[in-house]
């Protein structure tokens, strides 16, 4: 599984980090801002799992359900 989560450090940003390793979910952290402007990201954090693309919300409950 391929997971990349694009972030910039923010309070959501750490709280979604904070999930993932509690929940010991090993991800590729993406912190470059023109990369996460040239995939469209109005906003962060994003979580990438297998292609797929999650929103905060998104990701939460995705994490929530491992």
């Amino acid at each position: 599984m391929e997971i990349k989560l694009y972030t910039t450090h923010c309070p959501q940003c750490r709280a979604l980090e904070a999930k993932l390793t509690k929940k010991n979910v090993s991800y590729e952290e993406i912190d470059d801002q023109e990369v996460m402007t040239e995939l469209g990201f109005r906003s962060v954090p994003m979580l990438q799992v297998d292609g797929e693309i999650y929103n905060f919300s998104q990701a939460v409950k995705w994490v929530n359900s491992l």
